[in-house]
This record gives C-alpha cells, sequence and structure tokens, in this order.
C-alpha cells in the first residue's frame, strides 16, 4: 500500500489513504480482503488494475457482504445485517425451531457469580458468547444482555445458560434487523451517554453505556461495567460521560482526518443535570473532590470546547438500552429510537 502513495491512517491501523489533488480513495484492509471507496470512480478502477499487476485478486464488485456482514446499497442508501450469522449461530446452539422472545432479558434478571446450581459446559458457554459478541457489530440492542453475560464464563451456572438461551430466542426472532445509513442523514456525529446505577452487579459498580451516532444512524457503541464503585447515580453518569468523551475525541479525529475537514465539536447527551453541572463547574469540588482524576478529563474537554454536554430527558436518552434491561413496551420503543429495523420487508427502507 505504501509502495502505492497510500499512507496509514494514525488514528486507525486498517484504513489507508490516498489523496491528490481532485481525487481522494480510502481503502480498509482485513488481512487478504479490501474495502475501496473514494473518487471518482477512475481512480478506484486504477487502483484494482495496479493490485492486479501485484497480486492474484478477485473484484467482487458492489459491497454485498463483508467479514459476515450483510450489506445492501440501494438509492445512496447503505443497510447492514448479520441475518445468515444469526441463523449459524441458532443452528449450532440447536435452537432454529425454539420459541421466539419479544425482549433478550427480562428486567428483574439477577445474575450473579455467586448464583446457585448446576455448572454447565463452560466451552459451550464461551462458544456462544464469542458468537453473540461477533453479532453485536450490527445489534446495539443486544449490547447489555451480552455484555453482562459475558461476566460468567469462568463458571457458568445453569441460571446463566438459560439467560443465554432467551437471548437467542430474541435473535431468532429479529435476525433480519439491522442499520440503515442514509445517504441524506446529515454528517455531524453525536453522542449518548447513560449509566445504570449498581444494577446487576455484586460490587456495586455501575454500567456504562454509549452509543455514537453520525447523522441519523448508529456508528458505535459499547456496555461496559465501570472500573470503580461510585457514591451517588451523579458520579456513575460522570463516569460514562468520561469514557464518551474518549471516543468522541477519537471519532471527531478520524472523520476529520479521513474527509480532510475541520475538526466540528461533538456533543454529548446526558440525562442527569447533576452530572453535568459537576463537568461544567469546578466549584462543584467538594462533591468530586473523591472521584478518581482521570475521569476529570471530561471537565477538560468541556473548558478546551472540544466537546459540549447538553441535557436530554430520559424518554430520549438512547443509551439507555445499553446499560440495563428493559420492560417489553419501553426496550420496543427504545430499539427503534436508536435506529434498529426490520430490513426484511424493503431493500432500504
Amino acid at each position: 500500500m505504501k509502495s502505492l502513495d497510500f499512507k496509514k491512517c494514525a488514528l486507525e491501523q486498517a484504513i489507508y489513504t490516498r489523496t491528490e489533488r481532485d481525487s481522494i480513495l480510502l481503502v480498509g484492509v482485513y488481512v487478504d480482503d479490501l474495502i475501496i471507496t473514494g473518487t471518482p470512480k477512475k481512480e478506484i478502477d486504477k487502483f484494482k488494475d495496479q493490485m492486479k499487476e501485484i497480486f492474484e485478486m478477485s473484484d467482487l464488485g458492489l459491497l454485498a457482504y463483508y467479514l459476515g456482514i450483510e450489506v445492501t446499497q440501494s438509492g445512496g442508501d447503505i443497510s447492514i445485517k448479520q441475518s445468515a450469522y444469526a441463523r449459524k449461530i441458532l443452528k449450532e446452539a440447536g435452537m432454529l425451531e425454539s420459541n421466539e422472545t419479544v425482549i433478550p432479558m427480562d428486567p428483574g434478571t439477577r445474575l450473579t457469580k455467586n448464583t446457585e446450581g448446576t455448572l454447565v459446559n463452560s466451552t459451550e458457554y464461551r462458544s456462544l458468547i464469542g458468537c453473540l459478541r461477533y453479532l453485536l457489530h450490527t445489534r446495539p440492542d443486544l449490547s447489555y444482555s451480552v455484555g453482562l453475560l459475558s461476566r460468567f464464563m469462568q463458571e457458568p451456572k445453569e441460571q446463566h445458560m438459560k439467560a443465554i438461551k432467551q437471548v437467542l430466542r430474541y435473535v431468532k426472532g429479529t435476525k433480519d434487523y439491522g442499520i440503515t445509513y442514509k445517504h441524506n442523514g446529515g454528517n455531524t456525529i453525536q453522542g449518548f451517554s447513560d449509566s445504570s446505577y449498581g444494577v446487576n452487579t455484586q460490587e456495586g459498580k455501575g454500567t456504562t453505556g454509549i452509543i455514537f451516532y453520525y447523522g441519523d444512524s448508529p456508528i458505535s457503541w459499547s456496555t461496559q461495567k465501570q472500573a470503580t464503585v461510585a457514591l451517588s447515580s451523579c458520579e456513575s453518569e460522570f463516569i460514562a460521560a468520561t469514557a464518551a468523551a474518549t471516543q468522541a475525541l477519537w471519532l471527531k479525529r478520524l472523520l476529520s482526518r479521513l474527509t480532510h475537514s475541520k475538526e466540528e465539536k461533538i456533543t454529548i447527551m446526558v440525562d442527569n443535570k447533576s452530572a453535568i453541572a459537576l463537568m461544567k463547574n469546578p466549584v462543584f469540588h467538594g462533591r468530586s473532590k473523591h472521584i478518581d482524576t482521570k475521569y476529570h478529563f471530561i471537565r477538560e474537554c468541556v473548558k478546551r470546547e472540544d466537546i459540549q454536554v447538553e441535557f436530554i430527558s430520559e424518554e430520549y436518552q438512547k443509551a439507555d438500552i445499553l446499560t440495563k434491561a428493559l420492560p417489553k413496551i419501553k426496550f420496543l420503543i427504545m430499539r427503534q429510537l436508536i435506529g434498529l429495523k426490520d430490513l426484511r420487508h424493503s431493500v432500504c427502507d
């Protein structure tokens, strides 16, 4: 790639770029699979010819399938889903004929490492978790339940396996769900950060949920157990927002590097006014002096105006689905709100 004047992107090692006065080429590399995009079309064709001279390569045309992700391109819109991969997981688990469920995890589910019960086959459990984690590339709605179940891979019990089976039954009913990226969906990045305070953890640690949007569609999401115990929900939200700030800075710089545009300030939406006050106002020092120094990083970002933090009411907090198991109606509303839809009935709805 370097011999063809490509530069490796410092922020994302798998992306190579070649920029000339009237053209730009972006190439995503995964071992021997390449995704190529850019303008004009003749530059893409020229690059393909250059690669064919050096390697024995096949041109598979317009991107339709990449590393288990099915891609549909229509009218400038792009949809991604993992239906075939979901079917493969269900087949391997012997659950192709199982009943479907509407939600992946019941709100009252309490899972701990000290759960009583018989130990189950840990190899099978880890295998299912590994498969489900790969499914998260297009399924933010599974992020919390799979993240929680990943904590019990050491000594899984019957109750943990039962919870995985419920996730698989949910996958069976929603295997054609995915994300659509609209051609005219806008080009700003916006983030949502939320936390659940002491839900479903023995140590009393909160769960951080982060989701970022490019225009109207989600591009990055994660669910993580917080590293330290928070003393209040305000502090837990503060810790979650700091994690969102680090991701926001990376996304902002990556977008600027790839599109050669000016770095725009990213807005992070938080549903806790006390946490926002803590980020913006150092006078609150008395309440926050015990918080680990690294979490005050977000204050620096706000002060430098790299990011801005705004309040959003809980009913529109898209990251809520990433922090806890929600009741049926709320889960379905949030699933639609985060931008996940059934792609079976339309090419690009």
